[in-house]
């Protein structure tokens, strides 16, 4: 089954390449790797998912969160990939967590993307991560997460 495939049957669909709000582009290519801007959980209308994670969202809701934003993520590496997600490989992950300041389970968030990634990825998915929290995200988004990926033959 293609990544393409398996987000398919996991009832998700990917969506377009995202589209930058400020100067900026949703990836650079340096060779084969692929650095990522970052992306927020974007809904299919545009508008994004906010709120203090811990005070307006709870862990689970940002968990999906997370996930929403990893799809976002495929979205520019397969556009970085030339259309095909089979060859990407997830290197690195930086997520952030929009909490408040007593917050502490900032993994459980970004577990959303990273286990997303595994499950779309395979083993090509795991990667190393660093999972913070933020005092303020940008647009008051209730995570941001950025990737390093490369392309594989």
């Amino acid at each position: 089954m293609t990544p393409e495939e398996k987000i398919k049957s996991m009832g998700l669909v990917l969506p377009e390449t995202p589209k930058p709000l400020a100067n900026y582009v949703p990836f650079k290519l340096d060779g084969r790797t692929i650095y990522l801007a970052g992306q927020g959980p974007r809904k299919p209308d545009g508008s994004m998912f906010t709120g203090k994670v811990g005070r307006d969202v709870t862990v689970e809701q940002a968990y999906e969160h997370a996930k929403l934003t990893g799809l976002w993520l495929l979205a520019a590496a397969r556009a970085a990939a030339g259309g095909q997600l089979a060859r990407v490989e997830v290197l690195k992950v930086f997520g952030m967590v929009n909490g408040v300041p007593e917050f502490g389970d900032q993994p459980k968030v970004i577990n959303g993307c990273s286990d997303l990634f595994v499950a779309v990825l395979g083993e090509r998915g795991k990667h190393a991560r660093s999972a913070v929290g933020m005092g303020s995200l940008p647009m008051n988004i209730s995570v941001e997460i950025e990737a390093v990926m490369r392309l594989v033959d």
